[in-house]
């Protein structure tokens, strides 16, 4: 029978890799504006040579990997188009005869909020993962720190991109903002973000809640206070009492 590492995963895995590497290299070819996609695919080329050197060491689960590659689908066609242009309206309106956002009363281009909540809710799992075999999370911090840390690297990508605007100013930098004119753009982009995450980690939960047995008693562990001692000046006192025997 064939295991979780079997050829069967390999197989998934390289076939996603390289969907993703024809899918990529489609929407390189002639993007809206060469400069912003370029700065757009800075952070992806990073995340990908992060995700091939951890393989040896840290792979993750089939679920996460397809999360991954939906994700990185989604923001290679914003990276195409820049984001406040993506014409998802324009399409859908082919297809059905009248526009999408009528439909939902909205006056700007959403492309970029639609990606934000799907960080959060597409990327909250596989961080889940990582906290789980990693930093041995259980209990209510395997679902509270994937939610956190999606919020934190919300938060980092919108300094980011104010850093990189400021640096290249200009039309390069009104682009890759996609602020749209929105003075709360970052703050809807990084609350967007949460709310994806809490969604992920309450159905990841209500699975969980589902099959685990021991899923109450696991979350009740977790919240028990595992060192009654106190830390900071007392834990480096007893270092140097440990040092000096």
């Amino acid at each position: 029978m064939e295991t979780g590492m079997g050829t069967g995963y390999r197989r998934y895995v390289t076939s996603l890799a390289l969907a993703f590497a024809v899918i990529w290299g489609a929407l390189a070819i002639d993007p809206l504006d060469r400069s912003d996609w370029a700065l757009e695919n800075v952070l992806v080329i990073g995340f990908c040579a992060g995700l091939a050197a951890s393989w040896r060491h840290f792979r993750f689960s089939r679920l996460s990997y397809t999360l991954i590659f939906v994700f990185l689908c989604l923001h290679a066609i914003g990276a195409h188009y820049t984001y406040a242009k993506v014409p998802y309206d324009a399409w859908w309106q082919a297809l059905a005869g009248r526009s999408f956002n009528s439909l939902w009363g909205w006056e700007r281009n959403n492309f970029d909020r639609v990606v934000h909540f799907s960080y959060g809710l597409l990327l909250a799992y596989p961080i889940r993962e990582v906290f789980l075999r990693v930093a041995d999370a259980r209990g209510f911090w395997g679902y509270f720190l994937p939610l956190e840390f999606t919020l934190a690297t919300s938060a980092m990508f919108e300094l980011f991109e104010w850093i990189a605007a400021e640096v290249f100013g200009g039309d390069l930098g009104v682009a890759y903002l996609g602020t749209q004119g929105d003075v709360w753009d970052a703050h809807k982009d990084m609350a967007l973000a949460a709310c994806g995450a809490v969604v992920a980690m309450i159905a990841t939960a209500a699975v969980n809640r589902w099959l685990q047995r021991d899923f109450s008693r696991e979350w009740s562990d977790s919240l028990r206070v595992k060192d009654p001692r106190p830390y900071g000046e007392e834990e480096i006192a007893r270092m140097i009492r440990q040092g000096q025997d």
